[in-house]
């Protein structure tokens, strides 16, 4: 991968460059940021611009034998170890090259859910197995195809066992000559103290809004949509593709939050007893309408509903700069935002966020979105505090 083919984040490929013009190149560097800001692709461009024999002070050639390996992910010196789920025919990451080659050649920013799908699986579970530090040695021990840096590339270290962990921490203890590890992590804090001191930690910024939504429209997404999503996806190129692809589904997921709240507005707090039992009607099919929806449709939903009432909160006590609100939200907004308050938003949060864990507890969904229906009623004639 070419510098110039990541979207932003300048300052970091100016010092990664620099570090390599210098000839100050750390055994061990850890690329540490949020989802989707280009962390695995500062990695690959790094890797390559260190082996690429015709570099200029900007970027790799791009057309050299060793670019061009590196552009296919199969140089020989370059390595890589990533979590896996273990199958009874395949239990390291040699095993999943070619997904994961794949991955990488096609999304270029995806994240452990994608992954996971590309897979083929839905547990949460993937490892980096015990295993896999005897892969990491035995590459490693390997003859150097030619004169560079024999690379390992380590994505999701967090998420090794502690096995694993340690005896990579033997070998970046004792790093062998010319042999880089680049680990690419969103929650370092979850690695072992000892390991995370052994390495350079390059932290990977969040990336500017107009910088998103200029590669937006390059991915010939409407311009009058790329503000907004950019703005939501709070510095995350993965966060604004996943956005700007959810379009329909947020709709829907839309429609049903304005529903819940409506109907709960009108049994609760008007007096027109039809339209109250019209309301409570809409309520109980409402509640069988979601729960035969699959359960993460449904845990999604709840998430969203949360993320709306935080916005309309937001929104209620005038931070409008702080609002994270499509168009569509936004028109909404204008008037459900009065009824979520201090006096209601908390027990609001509490009960969706109640509903997602049953949920994720394979609770009955027709009396966990009822019940939900009925504590929304309640709560949403609350008085302020």
């Amino acid at each position: 991968m070419l510098f110039k083919e990541i979207i932003g984040q300048e300052a970091t490929k100016a010092q990664l460059r620099q570090a390599v013009r210098e000839g100050r190149i750390p055994h061990a560097q850890l690329f540490t940021g949020i989802s989707g800001i280009g962390k695995l692709q500062l990695a690959l461009a790094y890797a390559q611009y260190l082996n690429c024999p015709n570099r200029t002070d900007e970027d790799s050639c791009g057309s050299c034998p060793t670019c061009l390996q590196y552009q296919h992910l199969q140089h020989p010196d370059l390595h890589f170890v990533f979590p896996i789920v273990k199958t009874d025919s395949a239990d390291t990451c040699n095993d999943f090259l070619e997904p994961w080659r794949k991955i990488i050649l096609e999304k270029h920013y995806f994240d452990l859910d994608d992954w996971h799908a590309a897979l083929g699986v839905e547990t949460k579970q993937s490892m980096i197995y015990e295993k896999e530090s005897g892969e990491i040695l035995r590459k490693l021990s390997l003859k150097a195809y030619g004169d560079g840096y024999k690379i390992m590339i380590i994505w999701q270290p967090e998420k090794m066992n502690a096995a694993t962990a340690n005896k990579l921490l033997k070998i970046l203890e004792e790093p062998a000559p010319k042999t880089v590890f680049l680990l690419v992590s969103e929650h370092p804090e979850q690695m072992l103290a000892t390991i995370l001191s052994r390495v350079q930690t390059v932290r990977i910024p969040r990336l500017e809004t107009e910088t998103i939504a200029e590669a937006l429209v390059r991915r010939g997404i409407a311009a009058s949509r790329t503000t907004d999503i950019a703005r939501i996806a709070n510095g995350s190129f993965l966060a604004a593709l996943k956005k700007a692809g959810e379009s329909e589904e947020n709709q829907q997921e839309l429609r049903d939050f304005v529903a819940l709240f409506r109907d709960a507005y009108t049994v609760g707090v008007l007096r027109d007893p039809q339209k109250k039992y019209e309301s409570l009607k809409h309520l109980r099919q409402w509640s069988l309408d979601m729960a035969a929806t699959g359960r993460e449709k449904q845990k999604h939903f709840l998430q969203y509903a949360q993320q709306q009432v935080r916005e309309n909160f937001i929104r209620n006590i005038g931070q409008p700069e702080l609002n994270y609100q499509m168009e569509e939200e936004r028109n909404f907004s204008v008037k459900f935002a009065p009824f979520i308050h201090s006096g209601n938003v908390e027990a609001i949060m509490n009960q969706l966020d109640l509903a997602e864990r049953q949920i994720e507890q394979n609770g009955n969904a027709k009396m966990i979105f009822f019940d939900l229906c009925l504590q929304m009623i309640i709560l949403i004639k609350k008085p302020r505090k």
